[in-house]
C-alpha cells in the first residue's frame, strides 16, 4: 500500500512518532539536498572562523610584535565566545526553536566580525572576536541537530557528511586568502589581515539571509505540544517530494518506538543519559587536542620549525585541503561503517599522523602529513557530528550537544597556553606526543561507554 500525503482524518493530530516515522521512510530528494546545501554553506562560515585564528596569529605576531600570551590570546578569544555561545543558545535551541537560532547566531557572527576588521589594537580585536564567537557558538550544534532531525535515516549519516564537506572548504580558503592576502600589499589601504574578517562576515550575513526560508523542526514542534504545525510541515515536504519524484511515498510504518516528549535539562544526568552524558562530554575535552589542535595551531608551529609567516601558511593551507578531501571520504564509509567503529579508527589515524607531522622537517614530509592528518580528522569529524544527534532524545538533542561541545571551546581556550608554552619549550615532537596519548584515551571512552547507533531511527536510539 501507498500513499501521497497523511489521510485527512489524522491531520492536525499528529504526535512525535507519527511524525517521525513520515519523516524517515521519504526517499531522498531535492528538498533535502537543499535544505543539506543551506545549512551545510553555514557550517563553511563556523570553520573558516575556527580556523581563522591561527592565521591571525601567526600574523599578526609579526605586524604588532606579539609575544606567545598575546598569540594564544587571539586564538583563544573567539573559542571563549563560542564557549559562552553554545551554552545559552543551544539550550534556547531546545526551548525556543532550531529555525529560530540559526538567525540569531549568523546575525551576531556577521555583524561582530565585522567591526573586528576595523580593530586598531589588540584589546579591541579580543573582545570583538570574543563576541562574533559568542555568535557561531550554537552554529555546528545547530547544524548537527536541525539536519538530523528532517534527513531519512537511511541518509542520515551520509548527507550530514555532504553538509561538512561543504563547510570544510572554509579551512584551506582560510589559508590560503591569508597567505595571498598577507603576502600581498594592503588592499585599498587596508592590511590583508581585516580583508580576511569583512569576507568572513559578508559571508555569514548572506547565508544568514538565504536561511530565512528554513522551515522549523517537525520533531521539535511535536515535543513541544505544536502537532498542527508539524504535521503542516511534514505534509508540505511529502508533497513537495511526490511532485518532484512523480511517485506515491511508501505507507507510513507502524512503529513501536516511545513518543518522545519535552523534557527538563537535569534528565542528562539521569538513567541512561548520565552514562551517555560524562561519555560525551569526556569525549569532547579529548577530541579538541587531537583535532582543532592541529588546525588552529598549524601555523604557529610551522613558524616554529623555522618558515616564514607567508611559508607557513602556504604549508598550512595545503595540509587543509585534507579537511575536504577526508569529509568527502567519509560520504561512503560513514552509513555502512557503525559510527563508534569509525570514530575509533579515524582517531588513531590522527594520533600516528600528528606524530609523523612533529616530528618531521622535510617540506614534502610535513605537508605529506599534514594532509593525512586531515583526512582522519573530517572522517573523524563527521562521524562523531552524527553520532552525537543519535544519543540524545529530541527534548534534550540540541542543549545535550550543546554543553558538551562547549567544554571543547572551553578546551579550546586553554590549548593554546599551555600548547604553546609546551612548542616554545620542547618543541614540536611533544606536543603532538600528548595529542596522541589523548586520542588513545578518546577511543577508550567510547569504546567502553559509547551505544551503537547506525542505521537506526532517531526515537529507537
Amino acid at each position: 500500500m501507498t500513499e501521497t500525503s497523511p489521510a485527512p482524518e489524522r491531520r492536525g493530530t499528529a504526535n512525535g512518532t507519527r511524525v517521525a516515522a513520515r519523516l524517515d521512510r521519504l526517499p531522498p530528494s531535492r528538498w533535502h539536498r537543499k535544505v543539506t546545501l543551506l545549512v551545510g554553506i553555514g557550517a563553511f562560515f563556523d570553520l573558516y572562523e575556527i580556523f581563522l585564528g591561527g592565521v591571525l596569529a601567526a600574523v599578526l605576531a609579526e605586524q604588532w610584535g606579539l609575544g606567545p600570551t598575546a598569540k594564544s590570546a587571539v586564538i583563544a578569544a573567539g573559542f571563549l565566545g563560542m564557549f559562552v555561545g553554545a551554552n545559552v543558545l543551544s539550550v534556547l535551541a531546545d526551548r525556543l526553536g532550531r529555525r529560530r537560532m540559526f538567525l540569531v547566531n549568523l546575525g551576531g557572527y556577521a555583524g561582530f566580525s565585522l567591526a573586528a576588521a576595523a580593530a586598531p589594537d589588540l584589546g579591541w580585536l579580543l573582545a570583538l572576536r570574543f563576541l562574533a564567537g559568542l555568535g557561531l557558538g550554537a552554529e555546528l550544534v545547530l547544524v548537527d541537530t536541525y539536519l538530523a532531525e528532517f534527513l531519512p535515516r537511511a541518509v542520515r549519516g551520509r548527507y550530514l557528511a555532504h553538509a561538512y564537506t561543504l563547510g570544510f572548504v572554509g579551512v584551506p580558503v582560510a589559508a590560503l586568502l591569508g597567505a595571498r592576502l598577507v603576502a600581498g600589499h594592503p588592499v585599498l589601504g587596508v592590511d590583508g589581515w581585516r580583508w580576511l574578517l569583512v569576507v568572513g562576515a559578508l559571508g555569514a550575513a548572506f547565508i544568514q539571509l538565504m536561511r530565512r526560508q528554513l522551515p522549523e523542526s517537525p520533531r521539535w514542534l511535536s515535543v513541544h505540544g505544536r502537532g498542527a504545525e508539524a504535521d503542516r510541515i511534514v505534509t508540505d515536504i511529502e508533497r513537495r517530494v511526490v511532485a518532484e519524484t512523480g511517485n506515491s511515498l511508501p505507507s507510513v510504518p507502524d512503529t513501536t518506538d516511545v513518543p518522545e516528549r519535552r523534557v527538563p535539562l537535569g534528565a542528562m544526568f539521569r538513567g541512561e543519559q548520565r552514562r551517555r552524558t560524562v561519555m560525551w562530554w569526556i569525549f569532547q575535552v579529548l577530541q579538541t587536542v587531537g583535532y582543532y589542535g592541529f588546525g588552529s595551531l598549524a601555523p604557529v608551529v610551522l613558524t616554529a620549525k623555522g618558515y616564514t609567516v607567508t611559508d607557513s601558511l602556504l604549508y598550512a593551507a595545503l595540509s587543509y585541503c585534507g579537511y575536504p578531501l577526508g569529509s568527502a571520504l567519509s560520504v561512503p564509509l560513514i552509513d555502512r561503517i557503525e559510527r563508534r567503529t569509525l570514530i575509533v579508527a579515524a582517531a588513531l589515524g590522527i594520533a600516528g599522523c600528528g606524530l609523523a607531522f612533529g616530528f618531521a622537517t622535510a617540506t614534502w614530509a610535513i605537508v605529506t602529513f599534514g594532509v593525512l592528518l586531515t583526512v582522519c580528522s573530517n572522517v573523524f569529524s563527521n562521524a562523531f557530528h552524527v553520532y552525537q544527534t543519535e544519543i540524545f532524545p529530541t527534548g534534550l538533542r540540541s542543549s545535550a550537544i550543546g554543553i558538551a561541545y562547549s567544554l571543547s571551546r572551553l578546551t579550546s581556550v586553554v590549548l593554546p597556553f599551555v600548547a604553546l608554552g609546551v612548542l616554545t619549550d620542547l618543541g614540536a615532537p611533544a606536543v603532538f606526543a600528548g595529542s596522541a596519548a589523548l586520542m588513545v584515551l578518546l577511543c577508550l571512552d567510547v569504546v567502553l561507554l559509547g551505544p551503537r547507533s547506525t542505521g537506526r531511527s532517531l526515537e529507537r536510539i
